[in-house]
């Protein structure tokens, strides 16, 4: 494995900064699962990058592409709601049950003045 310099890398890219930029974004697009340019052989994305800039396959230009966005759903609730899937009956027949138990709950009677929900003797002295 050569080692990667900033002097090849400049070659490429009008300055520091820039390199800094291009290389970013460049390792950025390969996290995401961009083929690399380059062979990979078990270097990191960081490295790899350096090496498409410095072999000159990566340039500046890269910074006028536009960002890609990727979104994750940690909730499969949500995916299930994006896809508009309808509940069939028996599902929905769960949901109304779950509705209604959960109303029952909130209407239990709340316990008298000074004891505590299912103590039977309401003075604390005795």
């Amino acid at each position: 494995m050569a080692r990667v310099t900033v002097e090849d890398c400049l070659k490429h890219v009008d300055n520091r900064f820039q390199l800094v930029l291009v290389a970013s974004k460049r390792t950025r697009q390969l996290a995401v699962g961009h083929d690399p340019l380059v062979s990979r052989d078990n270097d990191k994305d960081t490295v790899i990058a350096l090496r498409e800039i410095a072999e000159g396959k990566v340039t500046k230009d890269i910074l006028i592409e536009p960002v890609e966005t990727v979104t994750f759903s940690t909730d499969p609730i949500d995916d299930v709601l994006a896809e508009g899937v309808d509940l069939d009956e028996e599902a929905a027949g769960e949901a109304q049950a779950l509705a209604a138990g959960a109303e029952n709950d909130d209407a239990a009677e709340p316990a008298a003045e000074g004891t505590v929900a299912g103590d039977e003797n309401p003075d604390p002295e005795n």
